[in-house]
């Protein structure tokens, strides 16, 4: 496997119901006010305790040249 190259990261989280569901709707917001960077990789993390869920997206990203 070889070695993703990246220049940024954003990352996206929230432990509140409604957040979570509008997570994709701000991540495409986000995409459309940065049209110059191409995302290169991405990891999903959901962690829980007993009260709160936690989503976790990450985006690395590189300028576009």
């Amino acid at each position: 496997m070889g070695v993703i190259s990246f220049t940024g990261v954003k990352v996206f989280s929230t432990t509140l119901a409604r957040d979570r569901e509008n997570m994709g709707e701000n991540i495409t917001k986000w995409l459309k006010e940065n049209t110059n960077v191409d995302v290169v990789d991405k990891v999903v993390t959901q962690s829980s305790d007993k009260e709160f869920h936690c989503l976790t997206i990450t985006l690395f990203y590189r300028f576009k040249t």
